[in-house]
């Protein structure tokens, strides 16, 4: 199970929890994060949160951090869908052009070129859908409470 922390932000009456989550990339997290070009764009775009809600039995407060999880089966098939799907249509489609091409005596390698392109533009969307049903199947659940966030304090010196 995959883990993350949030925050909630608003609580609704109807058992319905809205969180706030950090988008986190692995960049800065290794050695070479100063010398790498990767780590330099996403710092960059760093701050990102998403937010959604989560059904929950139990009563939150605003502010209160919580543990989320989600199955790791369910990321694999989303990034399936992302990847594998359009490269197989791709694949498919150039295949089909060029056995069309062959068939009816024009250009085989136009036709695998026109093939493949409509091939992985029609699994993309296929892909969209299938992940569209994916979402609103896969809810996160709540692993644990964590408590209110502990905010730091300013200690200056008297001079």
């Amino acid at each position: 199970m995959m883990e993350e922390l949030a925050r909630v932000i608003r609580v609704e009456n109807s058992g319905w929890v809205r969180v706030e989550v950090e988008v986190k990339t692995a960049c800065g997290n290794c050695a070479a994060s100063e010398n790498c070009g990767t780590g330099a764009i996403a710092s960059a775009f760093a701050g990102k949160t998403q937010q959604f809600a989560i059904k929950s039995a139990e009563a939150f407060e605003e502010g209160e951090l919580i543990r989320l999880g989600l199955p790791e089966s369910s990321l694999l098939k989303a990034a399936a869908l992302v990847y594998l799907l359009p490269l197989a249509g791709l694949l498919l489609g150039a295949f089909g052009g060029k056995l069309a091409g062959s068939a009816l005596s024009f250009g085989s390698e136009t036709a695998s070129v026109v093939f493949s392109l409509l091939g992985a533009i029609l699994a993309w969307l296929w892909g969209k859908r299938l992940a569209k049903n994916l979402e609103r199947q896969t809810q996160p659940v709540i692993l644990a409470r964590l408590g209110k966030a502990v905010e730091p304090t300013c200690l200056t010196k008297a001079v």
